[in-house]
């Protein structure tokens, strides 16, 4: 029995060659154009980033309130040294003057007990040289007489007033006992004999001012004096050989 006829299909000549190898060779890099989508990314809008000034800082009570205090501080010295001003223009002070015009010696022993006991007359000027300015003499004062730094007596001023232009004489007793004084005494007669006895004289004294009608607050005075004298003896006129003060005036 003869095989069946077998049909190959044919060609067809006018049907599209398909070629057999690939378009990129192996080992090659795909092209450009295989993917539009990866060549050319999505659109997006890009929409600008505003920046939002930052807050202010809120100023705490506790700043404000710092800061009207000084404020208020400033303003109330510049006020205060207009008053000044003013017043030193219309009233033109000055400072008093004060000198140790005399020292007499009443009593100046040794006791049984090693106690010095010593009583002092002091005669104290006061000048008050302002036409305008009346000064106040409060009580509360205090004036010590001391010898290297030993303390020998103490008293204390009157109260008084003293005007404008005005001078005034003041006699004052100065009275102490210092203990354990026998090794003093014996320093004081040494230094007698030399004729150059150095004392210190510190006065403490509360004064208020009147400027016209106005009575100012209470002030305080202080003053130093160095004095130099001849001797200690008592019953006698000491002679002050040299004498310089200090003053000094505090609210």
């Amino acid at each position: 029995m003869a095989d069946p006829q077998r049909i190959h299909p044919a060609q067809d000549p006018e049907a599209p060659h398909t070629p057999t190898a690939p378009l990129v060779p192996r080992g090659a890099s795909k092209s450009d154009r295989s993917n539009p989508t990866e060549q050319y990314p999505p659109f997006q809008r890009t929409i600008p980033v505003m920046h939002s000034k930052p807050p202010k800082k809120k100023r705490s009570c506790l700043c404000r309130c710092f800061c009207w205090t000084i404020s208020l501080l400033l303003l109330l010295i510049v006020i205060i040294a207009i008053v000044v001003a003013i017043l030193f223009l219309v009233f033109q002070p000055k400072l008093p003057k004060y000198s140790i015009d005399g020292l007499r010696i009443t009593q100046f022993s040794l006791g049984n007990d090693d106690s010095l006991s010593a009583t002092f007359d002091v005669n104290i000027t006061a000048r008050n040289p302002n036409k305008k300015i009346g000064i106040y003499y409060e009580g509360g004062s205090s004036i010590k007489v001391y010898y290297t730094g030993t303390q020998l007596c103490e008293g204390s001023l009157p109260k008084f007033y003293q005007g404008h232009k005005n001078t005034t004489v003041l006699t004052v007793e100065l009275t102490g006992q210092t203990q354990n004084a026998t090794e003093l005494l014996t320093t004081l007669q040494e230094q007698a004999q030399t004729g150059s006895i150095p004392l210190t004289l510190k006065v403490k004294q509360p004064v208020r001012i009147k400027l016209g009608k106005l009575k100012l607050m209470k002030m305080k005075f202080r003053a130093t004096c160095n004095l130099v004298v001849d001797s200690l003896n008592t019953n006698n006129e000491i002679s002050i050989k040299s004498s310089s003060c200090k003053f000094k005036l505090r609210l």
